[in-house]
């Protein structure tokens, strides 16, 4: 693959709350190893979670690293309002940036303002390892960045759902990313964690109506393929299927389940 096909294959191949179903592979664990297996798997992108995760700063540059080394776009779930951690993880390289907890039109602009270059938003200059992943000279990473990196803001909780349309509007916002699980716990005011749950499955498909409306990317997290493959119908364009520890764990319960068969 080219070396710029990684960088700008996640804008290129995301719809627009069409259901185009891409997946990523969900990575906690803060060991770059666990990126290179994950990204050479058939996700068509890997994301390194910083806010839930074990991956700090310096793995995950390794990380992205060794997702881009596999010709996949790497993203980056960046801690609770810790925007400039987006442009560190952009100036190495990751082809996107998911923030959690976004909650209004304000906090959305402030996300864009790290990931966008003027005239959309206020990035600093500095990405000298994207420089050599995308294989761009200066001018060419300016021109294109702000069209390749996608910015995605978390939708979980009452607040967002209720501003999602004012999040959805801003500049360079390029979609959203329910968080089932979260959002479960703040609709029911923290009775219950229950990603399937009735209302959960209401706002997801507000959501998805709401991204095609405003031409954004509808993402989510899925549980198990089933899930995903039921929310790519409803129009989801990127979805997580598990993560990385819950995958290993599921291995190992199969492995060890099937050889105690009787």
């Amino acid at each position: 693959m080219p070396a710029t096909s990684s960088f700008a294959a996640l804008s290129r191949s995301i719809g627009k709350g069409t259901g185009s179903g891409l997946l990523t592979g969900w990575i906690g664990i803060a060991d770059p190893l666990v990126a290179s297996v994950i990204a050479r798997e058939a996700f068509d992108a890997v994301t390194l979670d910083m806010q839930h995760g074990f991956v700090d700063i310096a793995t995950a540059v390794n990380g992205i690293a060794q997702v881009n080394l596999a010709g996949k776009p790497a993203l980056v779930r960046i801690p609770v309002g810790d925007f400039a951690i987006a442009s560190r993880a952009l100036d190495a390289g990751a082809s996107g940036i998911i923030a959690p907890m976004v909650n209004s039109a304000e906090d959305a602009r402030q996300l864009a303002s790290f990931t966008k270059f003027p005239p959309l938003g206020e990035r600093s200059w500095g990405p000298a390892i994207a420089l050599n992943i995308s294989g761009m000279s200066m001018p060419e990473y300016l021109a294109q960045a702000n069209a390749h990196v996608v910015t995605i803001a978390m939708v979980e909780t009452r607040e967002s759902l209720a501003a999602l349309d004012e999040i959805l509007a801003v500049p360079g916002i390029d979609g959203v990313l329910v968080g089932p699980s979260d959002l479960s716990i703040t609709l029911s005011n923290g009775a219950h964690v229950d990603p399937s749950h009735a209302d959960v499955d209401r706002a997801l498909d507000h959501v998805a109506a709401r991204c095609k409306a405003h031409g954004k990317a509808a993402c989510t997290f899925a549980p198990s393929g089933d899930r995903a493959r039921d929310l790519i119908r409803r129009g989801y364009d990127l979805l997580a299927i598990g993560t990385d520890i819950s995958q290993l764990r599921a291995g190992c319960k199969a492995g060890i389940e099937a050889a105690r068969r009787p």
